[in-house]
């Protein structure tokens, strides 16, 4: 069996930055162990899939430790395949995934993601929370797969020591530290080994929790978001009701084939 292959970095303009991620369209669906090991090969922090069955597209992705409900990167590369290597010339793409139907669009030299928002809970119980990143902070929320810890500055969440072993522990799939930024409006951190990856280099379905508690509190529903790991990322997301738009541009790395 031959797959294709594409990575692409997300969030990027140009190589080396953003977030790297594989793309692999399939013509039908193969079994769940050889999707995780193709994953667990490819040593990224997603691998997408995809099929284009008679309703519509699939979109799975699947880390190194697991598959997930939900991926930006991922999809965003997704949208960049289908759009500039395989000849996709409608200006939106809808995917069917187990977090619904998730759209990407391309406007302007940018792609956007359309993902539903998820609303951040405050949590009350917060030492091990704060002690796992190494850091003191009161301000936690809870989304629907991550916690979102606030801090009071980009230098604090930039210096952050966390004990990987102790956030993995926390039994969700990851933890986020935000804060206000120096040049963008909020600037973020995302660990999730609990899912095989101690710290994603910028990922997109975090801002679908960021992104409804920094519209609550800057007051404005459009805004630039930063990731700051080493590789970093760049995005703009917009609150739109109960959707969360997330905007990018992405540069294809490599293109090749699986041999099965």
């Amino acid at each position: 069996m031959k797959i294709p292959i594409y990575q692409v970095d997300a969030f990027a303009s140009a190589l080396f930055r953003g977030n790297p991620a594989a793309v692999c369209p399939l013509e039908a669906w193969i079994d769940d162990e050889t999707l995780q090991n193709i994953a667990i090969e490819n040593n990224l922090s997603e691998t997408a899939f995809i099929v284009d069955e008679p309703d519509g597209l699939h979109i799975r992705w699947f880390t190194p430790g697991a598959e997930v409900d939900l991926c930006g990167h991922a999809t965003l590369a997704t949208g960049h395949v289908l759009f500039h290597e395989m000849g996709q010339s409608d200006g939106e793409i809808t995917f069917k995934s187990r977090s619904g139907i998730l759209k990407v669009s391309k406007c302007n030299g940018l792609l956007t993601l359309d993902f539903p928002a998820d609303n951040p809970m405050r949590v009350n119980d917060v030492a091990d929370i704060v002690a796992s990143l190494g850091a003191s902070s009161n301000d936690v929320y809870k989304g629907k797969t991550d916690y979102l810890v606030i801090f009071k500055n980009e230098a604090e969440v930039a210096n952050l020591t966390p004990d990987f072993r102790a956030l993995e522990r926390l039994g969700v799939r990851g933890v986020i530290a935000s804060s206000p930024a120096d040049n963008v409006d909020f600037v973020s951190r995302f660990f999730a080994p609990g899912v095989g990856i101690d710290e994603d280099p910028v990922t997109g379905s975090a801002h679908t929790l960021m992104t409804p508690y920094w519209a609550n509190r800057l007051g404005k529903s459009s805004m630039r978001a930063r990731q700051i790991s080493a590789r970093v990322g760049e995005l703009e997301v917009e609150l739109a009701g109960d959707r969360v738009k997330i905007s990018g541009q992405a540069v294809t790395y490599l293109r090749g084939i699986i041999e099965i």
